[in-house]
């Protein structure tokens, strides 16, 4: 189910501007001598519960030999593997992230070497992905972050978001012209200013807001306790998308 929202929060950005009266070219973004240049900026925002959830699970082992450790970790990560694919979870959607093996120099394990093995895991239930956590850490896992909630078709989302912020840009633009005992002749230009969907940034046209971004890079992901059988689900909640967008309008007489 997915709901929309729109705003308007900056309208005539460049202000109402007449062209030239006297005899000239046209101007160059496209407006005739005789036709006024509206430019309005204006938001949109659609709303959809994710149906994707993603997290990472792995293990962290110690040995001797850099060989026993490695070994250890390889026999935890397979059990680990093996409980998320008991679940029902594809072999495509457990994907390895790192590995690592160091020497450790320092503390109560000096001298010893440390195996490190992270797979990346896609749910495409989310009523499972408490499920598919609980497996992890009761199979061994020892590193565990997540999760990422996420729409398997966030353009259709995001679309959503765009239409709506045109629409709002339109109301406003046929205010303005009411009000002027003007009309809307055509649209000139569109420009895509970007937004936000969740944590994930929507990249609008390079030339929009150049000195800054419509919405911040996605904060990092935030560890989560190792969970306690028969505990809360996960809360999936909503997504929302919030996007900007500038449309130029030519306004003519009545």
């Amino acid at each position: 189910m997915i709901w929309t929202h729109a705003r308007t929060f900056l309208a005539g950005t460049a202000a109402l501007s007449l062209a030239a009266c006297a005899p000239a070219k046209d101007d160059a973004r496209g407006v005739d001598r005789s036709e006024t240049l509206l430019s309005v900026s204006a938001s949109g925002q659609a709303e959809s519960r994710p149906d994707r959830a993603q997290f990472q699970a792995g293990i962290e082992t110690w040995a001797r030999t850099a060989k026993e450790a490695s070994q250890a970790n390889g026999r935890k990560i397979t059990e680990i593997v093996a409980a998320l694919r008991e679940l029902g979870i594809a072999e495509a959607d457990i994907q390895t992230r790192a590995v690592n093996v160091q020497r450790i120099d320092w503390g109560d394990r000096k001298g010893q070497f440390q195996a490190s093995n992270v797979v990346e895991v896609t749910i495409r239930d989310v009523s499972k992905a408490s499920d598919a956590v609980l497996a992890a850490t009761e199979a061994g896992a020892n590193i565990i972050s997540g999760p990422n909630l996420s729409m398997s078709d966030p353009e259709a989302t995001a679309n959503i978001a765009y239409a709506s912020a045109y629409k709002a840009a339109r109301k406003r633009a046929e205010a303005y012209a009411e009000a002027a005992d003007m009309e809307i002749a055509r649209v000139l230009y569109i420009r895509d200013a970007g937004g936000s969907q969740g944590q994930t940034w929507l990249r609008g046209a390079d030339a929009a807001y150049e000195s800054a971004a419509m919405a911040p890079p996605p904060p990092p992901v935030n560890a989560v306790p190792r969970p306690e059988q028969g505990g809360a689900g996960m809360m999936v909640g909503s997504t929302r998308s919030d996007v900007t967008i500038q449309v130029d309008f030519a306004l003519k007489a009545k």
